[in-house]
């Protein structure tokens, strides 16, 4: 039993993890004609709290409580794997990475997020209002513009050979690579790091 854990709570290569991601698709395809997105459940849960009237919360979200359990499986699934599979050893990072983020003020990668950002004492500062507020907002708004998430538009939709898809997953691909390549040491300066 131990070896199987010692296996389990090892970071699995991408030819194993990929796979499995994608066998997703056509498993809730088969199973139960379903389609792969989270950020669908927002809306189900807003249509569940918000029973206003308001026509885009207005439709039968029972209908759609799979998905609900299915986020709150992976929530679950988060937290156990925290709990007791969770690697002691420090993230494994690229030295050049290491030294690029070290060069923004970005040095504690004790956890799986940098603490020098993502910690509770920045919540209230600028910092926290770059990252977690307006980047949070940016994302959430992001998706629903695009009609749906990475997991959504990449996996779903492109196995589908959805034409929207495939425009969106450009983009969230451009974005990533102007955010890395061309705003990221900007802002990291501009809320003094």
């Amino acid at each position: 039993m131990n070896e199987f854990m010692e296996w389990l709570s090892q970071p699995w290569p991408w030819y194993v993890a990929g796979p499995l991601i994608g066998l997703t698709v056509p498993a809730l395809l088969l199973i139960g004609n379903k389609t792969f997105g989270i950020s669908s459940s927002l809306r189900h849960v807003c249509a569940i709290c918000v029973p206003a009237g308001i026509p885009f919360f207005t439709y039968n979200w029972k209908k759609e409580a799979w998905n609900l359990m299915f986020v709150l499986g992976i929530g679950i699934g988060g937290f156990l794997a925290m709990s007791f599979l969770a690697d002691p050893n420090e993230i494994v990072l690229a030295d050049q990475t290491q030294s690029e983020l070290a060069a923004l003020g970005v040095t504690d990668f004790s956890g799986l997020m940098p603490a020098d950002i993502f910690s509770w004492s920045n919540v209230f500062t600028l910092k926290g209002l770059l990252f977690f507020v307006l980047g949070g907002f940016m994302v959430g708004f992001g998706t629903r513009y695009a009609g749906g998430c990475t997991s959504g538009h990449a996996i779903m939709g492109l196995s589908n050979l959805q034409w929207p898809s495939l425009v969106a997953t450009i983009f969230f691909m451009v974005g990533g690579f102007l955010m890395t390549q061309v705003f990221l040491e900007p802002l990291m300066r501009w809320v003094g790091f």
